[in-house]
């Protein structure tokens, strides 16, 4: 099977604009793969759904009902998200920037951080997931640093069937055929979360209209384009490619299919993917 050229996203996450300051800045290759070129916008989506923005106070429940998960949202009053290992450690074992930057060389183009809830305790700390190596890693923030929102919706895809199903709580919304990571450069397994989200100002690029950056990286590529070889899904500009295992890593969708789940897809949204 031919393999078409489908990188990890630091491509796809550099040379972007945040709607909120409106920028414009030219991409400077194609996003989980090659070919193509055009201009980002930055989606900022930190409500739990399209038609309540902003995050909505609330603390995680004992009994977390079905299919709802949780996000936690830096707060814009902390510059720096301090992340420990245990709730009793005095020491943080990583500092993240709030907003991160999507490319050091455009410092304008920032993204608030935003984590998936794991857990969380009675006195207010908070265990999310984290958008480092290795994938699955996890790590407690002070509960006053965040904004912990609930969330309905929740992606899997499968590997194996080349499969994305998408579904607001037990309703389901979207199922589709993707592709995914050639042998070489699988699409790693596990729960990740959408981190950000890319609106191309040209859709017919191999971006097609939207890409989602998600917490996981490759796990066969260290690095890609300067950055971390994070992994993406996102539309495409050649249909016959869905179905089969052809990307770096990232996850390809039907163009009108991601436009419609880029107007409901908070960030923070979980993304289950399976053998």
């Amino acid at each position: 099977m031919r393999k078409t050229s489908s990188r990890p996203p630091r491509a796809l996450l550099r040379r972007v604009s945040v709607v909120a300051i409106a920028l414009a800045l030219p991409i400077s290759a194609a996003a989980c793969g090659g070919g193509g070129s055009g201009q980002a916008e930055v989606t900022d989506k930190t409500g739990a759904t399209i038609s309540r923005p902003g995050a909505v106070t609330a603390t995680v429940p004992a009994t977390v009902p079905a299919n709802t998960a949780y996000t936690a949202t830096v707060k814009a009053t902390v510059p720096k998200i301090a992340v420990y290992d245990t709730p009793t450690n005095t020491t943080p074992s990583r500092v993240l920037d709030n907003p991160w930057q999507v490319d050091p060389e455009y410092p304008e183009a920032l993204v608030p951080q935003v984590f998936l809830v794991k857990q969380q305790r009675k006195d207010g700390w908070v265990q999310v997931l984290l958008p480092v190596r290795p994938n699955g890693s996890k790590g407690w923030v002070k509960g006053s640093d965040v904004t912990v929102s609930p969330n309905p919706y929740h992606i899997e895809v499968s590997l194996g069937q080349h499969t994305i199903t998408v579904s607001r709580g037990t309703q389901q919304i979207y199922r589709g055929e993707v592709a995914v990571g050639a042998p070489e450069t699988p699409t790693p397994t596990g729960e990740y979360y959408l981190r950000v989200l890319v609106k191309a100002i040209d859709p017919t690029t191999v971006y097609g209209p939207y890409a989602y950056g998600l917490s996981s990286h490759s796990d066969t590529l260290e690095t890609f384009d300067g950055g971390d070889a994070e992994i993406g899904i996102h539309g495409n500009n050649d249909t016959s490619v869905l179905g089969s295992d052809v990307t770096h890593g990232c996850i390809r969708i039907d163009n009108d299919a991601i436009t419609m789940l880029s107007k409901q897809l908070p960030l923070g949204t979980p993304v289950e993917v399976t053998a």
